[in-house]
């Protein structure tokens, strides 16, 4: 009770100091896109302005396989919520999409499929979350990209993408050029800039699973990835600003069957970062460089790390957007993640919602 207590103390110097940054628009990834999305939606749908479900996979040959439950598409028609799916490879498989990029009449099919789906159920767009792309494969992704917005924008439908941030570096250590060679560098931001509507630019992707602990998404890192993004001439207005509604754990663990060992870094909810906390009694200290909370504490001999995104680490990355007044919004995942004094740092409750939407 006393670090609840304490987060909670803190909320309302939040939300009074985030007021002035609030987005314009509002997009919130979903996990999913069952019917069960929407008892986690109803209870902020007056700020939401895009539900993006992450509900279709395309498969080596294009075909998309998936579903949006139409008790969300309901739902979200009755609160004036538009849809955009995402689209993504499965597990962001390497190969499956390599060969669909490779193969035109793959392409055409999943093409097909996301305008007929499109108009089917109403959908206000797509939205690729192609990832794990090797950056030769840059030029292809665009191609693809180009084909894609043509076909939807002459269906009424808008296209976006949602990129990994990069600041355009080769990368000098081994990790480094993985990471830019297969998840930062593929895209040629200027160019998906003037082909389709907008980009999620997902500014939470810093530290991760495969990452030493730090921060989901640090200050001075945001502020590095969206400078350069703009430098090569993607337009402020294109560019929707990906925030973290979850935290990250960082703790030793062991897999049986592979007899491997080594530290797992989690992707948690608030919830359960309020649980490790209680557990463990580990103070939290705020880092106001990098915009975030953070405790550690030993267990079993080694040190855990928790970096906690709350309603005042959403304050201080809001704060960012007076750096950028000309963003369109933000993108934010994931619903059912997050503290639920978020939303009013976000968009407090009668303030002016959807009518601020870009359109």
């Amino acid at each position: 009770m006393r670090i609840v207590c304490r987060i909670l103390g803190i909320v309302v110097l939040c939300i009074a100091n985030a007021a002035s940054a609030q987005p314009r628009e509002i997009l919130v990834y979903t996990g999913g896109g069952g019917a069960g999305i929407v008892d986690r939606v109803r209870p902020w749908a007056d700020r939401i302005d895009i539900l993006a479900p992450q509900a279709f996979a395309a498969g080596a040959d294009g075909r998309l396989r998936g579903a949006v439950s139409p008790e969300l598409l309901a739902a979200a028609k009755e609160w004036d919520i538009d849809v955009i799916p995402l689209v993504v490879n499965p597990g962001f498989n390497q190969d499956t999409l390599r060969v669909m990029l490779e193969h035109p009449e793959a392409r055409r099919r999943s093409i097909d499929d996301m305008v007929r789906l499109g108009r089917e159920h109403g959908f206000a767009g797509w939205q690729f979350d192609y990832e794990n792309l090797h950056v030769s494969l840059r030029d292809a992704f665009t191609g693809y990209y180009r084909e894609t917005a043509e076909a939807l924008h002459a269906n009424g439908m808008t296209l976006s993408a949602a990129v990994v941030p990069t600041d355009g570096s080769p990368g000098v250590s081994p990790f480094a050029r993985y990471m830019q060679d297969w998840w930062r560098n593929p895209y040629d931001l200027a160019a998906l800039d003037s082909i389709g509507d907008f980009l999620s630019y997902m500014t939470y992707a810093q530290h991760g699973g495969v990452t030493a602990p730090g921060p989901i998404a640090g200050l001075p890192w945001m502020r590095r990835m969206v400078t350069y993004a703009l430098e090569t001439g993607v337009r402020p207005e294109r560019v929707s600003l990906g925030l973290p509604f979850y935290s990250g754990w960082w703790a030793p663990g062991y897999v049986e069957h592979t007899r491997t060992a080594r530290v797992f870094g989690h992707e948690i909810g608030w919830q359960r970062a309020q649980e490790l906390l209680t557990e463990s009694g580990a103070p939290l200290t705020w880092d106001a460089e990098q915009g975030v909370s953070f405790a550690r504490w030993e267990s079993e001999g080694t040190m855990q790390w928790l970096f906690l995104e709350d309603a005042r680490s959403m304050a201080a990355k809001l704060d960012l957007l007076r750096t950028w007044p000309g963003f369109r919004g933000v993108s934010i995942w994931v619903l059912g993640a997050e503290d639920p004094a978020m939303w009013d740092a976000l968009r407090p409750p009668g303030s002016e919602g959807r009518g601020q939407r870009t359109r």
